[in-house]
């Protein structure tokens, strides 16, 4: 599941408002060492873009 949410995040990353939705369903779907695997990527990925948008989503389900 977690290469499945990389690849539509990948897809969905033109715009704000699509990358939130589904990163925060992503986030709701896998388990917890998935969800810290996924951060990591999404930092490393798009950390320079959506920075705000990766920590809110995250702060909400954090271990």
């Amino acid at each position: 599941m977690l290469e499945y949410f990389k690849t539509i995040l990948a897809k969905v990353s033109f715009d704000r408002w699509l990358f939130e939705k589904e990163l925060r369903k992503a986030i709701k779907s896998l388990i917890p060492l998935e969800v810290v695997k996924l951060k990591e990527w999404c930092l490393e990925q798009y950390g320079h873009i959506y920075s705000s948008i990766i920590a809110k989503c995250f702060a909400t389900r954090m271990i």
